[in-house]
């Protein structure tokens, strides 16, 4: 688990692609501390397994699946990347609960100066801006960030220089896309409340939105199973 706080930016210093795979070396300082190989390290919001390192680098691999639903196809030697570890047992909650697991991708739409900070409009899928709202929190690139604004087929985020100051949004410019993870939690609660449990996979093994959800909450074919008895009887009456 992961809390969108970043620790460094690295750098992509090699891809080697298969067919539909990848292993990638990733040039890094900070992070490798106390680095061990099958260690997980989030890049750009990517949950990745350490498969080897060096004193400043490490390697991961990529599958089929996460290049399918995340920006990584687009990584070439010198592209930027946020760098989180993941979250120790004592450690400081900063952000919010992130999984790594990217449901999907934006585009960003807009940038603008507002004072001292910088306001991003990223476009997104319906699927994904269903479980965006004002003031929730969703990862960017693996940034933890409040959602400021929600529109019909976008939303905005507004940031402050130490934010751009240390991950890679700084470089970010209109039409780029973005790797995008939802609050985990709104997703859960939809999950209980539907009673549906066909979701698809996202990268890293995510719950996407199953054919149920497209019929919107609520309906015959994902009526709520949440009764009076099964509420007490899990305690919470």
């Amino acid at each position: 688990m992961f809390t969108g706080i970043i620790e460094e930016i690295g750098q992509i210093q090699s891809v080697s692609k298969n067919r539909v795979s990848a292993a990638i070396t990733i040039k890094a300082h900070s992070i490798l501390q106390d680095v061990a190989v099958g260690d997980s390290i989030a890049v750009n919001g990517i949950c990745l397994t350490v498969t080897g390192y060096t004193k400043d680098r490490f390697t991961v691999d990529m599958m089929h699946e996460t290049f399918d639903r995340t920006c990584a196809c687009a990584w070439k030697r010198g592209t930027g990347v946020n760098l989180e570890r993941a979250m120790a047992a004592g450690g400081r909650f900063g952000g919010h609960i992130v999984s790594g697991h990217i449901d999907g991708t934006g585009t960003i739409s807009g940038i603008r100066q507002d004072d001292n900070a910088v306001w991003y409009e990223i476009t997104a899928d319906p699927r994904i801006l269903r479980y965006v709202v004002e003031k929730g929190s969703i990862a960017i690139d693996g940034i933890s960030l409040t959602v400021a604004t929600v529109g019909k087929d976008r939303f905005s985020v507004s940031t402050i220089p130490h934010t751009r100051n240390m991950t890679t949004l700084s470089e970010r410019k209109n039409g780029d896309k973005v790797n995008l993870e939802n609050d985990i939690v709104g997703k859960y609660v939809e999950r209980f409340l539907t009673g549906d449990r066909t979701g698809s996979v996202a990268a890293g093994g995510a719950a996407g939105v199953g054919e149920s959800d497209r019929e919107g909450i609520g309906s015959a074919a994902g009526g709520s199973r949440v009764t009076e008895q099964l509420l007490a009887e899990n305690g919470f009456l």
